[in-house]
């Protein structure tokens, strides 16, 4: 069953992949307006999480903000199948970096890097790093997907330039023995998903709520010396990305303790404020918000 779906799901994005960028983002408006008007794809989570993190605004902010979100994020879905075949000057053009000298200056100090990501404007075309030449492995750690055709296809498209898929249950296994064997990468991690409840061990304040966070980018770094940035991505118009490298530690086991954590949410919230319809908010990031905090558990607060 899984063969079929894929199947009969390929041809069609891969004539959606081929469409001239016009043509292609008239898809989308279709798409989202089926999306949002139709199918009313958890509107009632967007509608919730807007309302939560931003109770200031009237509802008529929150109905404009929600529907340029939904506008984005179908346009951001469908660029990752754009990448079934754009070329390496388009994919160039639209996401361009504005410091690669911060890579070049961590890989003169013999390190490898973390990219710090979250769920903001566009995560699917960062993979253009690797079209610049830097001397590092690219690698992305990705949460595998049930059919294992499309998790392929994930896979090729996010690795057609040399870059390598990690699934998140791998990620400490392959990254310690990178670093072992000295071969130095640069490891892009989405770190604001919300992780099981019974799991964590470390809260933090994020748009003003507690919330129980990941913390496995701060460990790693911390236990193999191994630099972290935030990737800051601005949309400056439709299918156009620009990002920054934003150096948060070179030295992390010389921080103190969830200094990593605490900087990465201060830097995705600074963001999401800004400019709030890029964030993915469709998933349930604050769902644990009312759970009791365990005593032992760690609670990080903004300033």
């Amino acid at each position: 069953m899984q063969r079929i779906v894929y199947w009969l799901a390929y041809p069609l994005l891969w004539l959606i992949s081929i469409l001239p960028f016009p043509l292609f983002y008239l898809v989308s408006d279709g798409v989202c307006f089926l999306v949002y008007h139709i199918i009313r794809y958890r509107r009632k989570t967007v509608r919730e999480n807007l309302e939560l993190v931003f109770p200031e605004k009237s509802s008529a902010e929150i109905k404009q903000i929600s529907k340029k979100f939904y506008r984005h994020m179908v346009d951001m879905f469908l660029e990752m199948i754009k990448s079934i075949s754009i070329s390496k000057e388009e994919l160039k053009k639209r996401f361009a970096f504005t410091n690669l000298e911060e890579v070049v200056k961590i890989r003169e100090m013999d390190k490898s890097i973390i990219v710090a990501c979250g769920h903001y404007a566009s995560y699917e075309w960062m993979n253009a790093i690797q079209l610049y030449g830097l001397d590092y492995g690219a690698f992305g750690i990705y949460k595998k997907i049930k059919n294992r055709y499309f998790d392929k296809l994930v896979k090729d498209i996010r690795g057609r330039y040399d870059g390598t898929l990690i699934p998140t249950t791998q990620a400490t296994k392959v990254i310690t023995d990178n670093e072992r064997n000295r071969t130095l990468g640069v490891y892009a991690m989405i770190a604001d998903q919300s992780p099981k409840l019974y799991r964590t061990k470390v809260w933090a304040e994020f748009m003003g709520i507690d919330v129980p966070v990941f913390t496995g980018t701060e460990k790693l770094s911390r236990n193999l010396d191994i630099a972290v940035v935030y990737l800051h991505v601005e949309k400056v118009k439709r299918g156009y990305y620009v990002a920054t490298f934003i150096p948060i530690s070179y030295e992390p086991a010389q921080e103190p303790p969830h200094y990593i954590t605490k900087r990465y949410f201060e830097e995705l919230e600074a963001q999401i404020r800004k400019a709030p319809e890029y964030y993915l908010w469709t998933h349930k990031r604050w769902k644990h918000r009312n759970a009791p905090i365990p005593h032992e558990a760690v609670v990080i607060k903004a300033d």
